[in-house]
């Protein structure tokens, strides 16, 4: 289904002048095109659609003022900031990759004008995929709560030592076990962290949990894919400080003995534009995950 594109919101990487000039280039070709264009650095304060309100998206006060599409200009975190952010407006991403990695930005920074082009001739198809929400409960009660766009890590963090958690699914205890720590990966974020530390590659479009644990200790824990349609939930069994939640590698919470942290589908899907069925596979290539004779 193509999605048309009225208006464009494009999103800058923060005090990077590469950034902020393409963004207004990128501007200029909009306008200059008929399409409405706002653009604004990737901070709460400079930022409107970062601040409260999911209306608050810099092209009017009411709900009906929201982007066709959003555009994130820089690397891979700040993509995923962005759309952890952002994650409640129910509107696609596409990034343009101004960093290093750019595994999840779709676009190389001299490809944006011909696509754009083609874009708002023809419209864009979208495809959803999985974003996680999760809670932390401590005696009873639930203390902290987010999104997560890539992964969830619960662990030590910069203390290299073991820590000893409880894994359930569906209500259904899976395993105890320790290591450095048991990442949560959504499809999308499953090219990360959790393939670093021996984890499955899970197809984008999937929707499931991809389950790994760091480093485990004489332990037999394998990676597993759980569906999405049940709640995973991760348990602090050891009686030591230092334990730590981290939410797509960019903010952290600290935990404490006996916290469970529950993770399960984002109640917002993550929209993105669909670039075509080969995209995924040649970005694997790109980067080293399959190789060619």
């Amino acid at each position: 289904m193509s999605h048309r594109l009225a208006q464009i919101l494009v999103v800058t990487r923060p005090n990077d002048v590469a950034a902020t000039a393409l963004g207004a280039e990128m501007a200029g070709f909009l306008s200059a095109s008929g399409v409405r264009a706002a653009v604004c650095e990737h901070r709460p304060d400079t930022c409107p659609a970062l601040g409260t309100g999911s209306d608050r998206v810099g092209f009017g006060p009411g709900p009906g003022d929201k982007p066709d599409l959003v555009v994130v200009l820089g690397g891979d975190g700040t993509f995923i900031a962005v759309a952890r952010g952002m994650l409640g407006l129910g509107v696609p991403f596409v990034g343009v990759n101004l960093g290093r990695v750019g595994f999840l930005a779709q676009l190389a920074r001299d490809r944006w004008k011909p696509w754009l082009q083609a874009a708002i001739g023809n419209g864009v198809s979208v495809s959803s995929r999985l974003a996680l929400r999760y809670d932390v409960v401590r005696g009873g009660g639930v203390v902290h709560s987010g999104l997560a766009v890539n992964d969830i890590v619960v662990g030590r963090g910069v203390l290299a030592r073991l820590v000893r958690l409880g894994l359930a699914y569906g209500g259904i205890d899976v395993a105890s076990f320790r290591a450095d720590g048991l990442i949560i990966a959504t499809p999308t974020g499953s090219s990360a962290y959790g393939a670093s530390a021996g984890g499955p590659l899970v197809h984008a479009d999937l929707f499931a949990y991809c389950v790994t644990a760091v480093c485990p200790f004489l332990s037999g824990f394998k990676p597993m894919v759980l569906p999405a349609t049940g709640e995973c939930a991760v348990r602090v069994e050891d009686a030591a400080s230092g334990i730590t939640l981290t939410e797509d590698g960019q903010a952290s919470f600290a935990l404490e003995t006996g916290d469970e942290v529950r993770v399960g589908r984002s109640p917002s899907d993550l929209l993105v534009v669909d670039m075509g069925p080969r995209a995924y596979f040649e970005k694997l290539k790109r980067h080293g995950f399959l190789t060619e004779k």
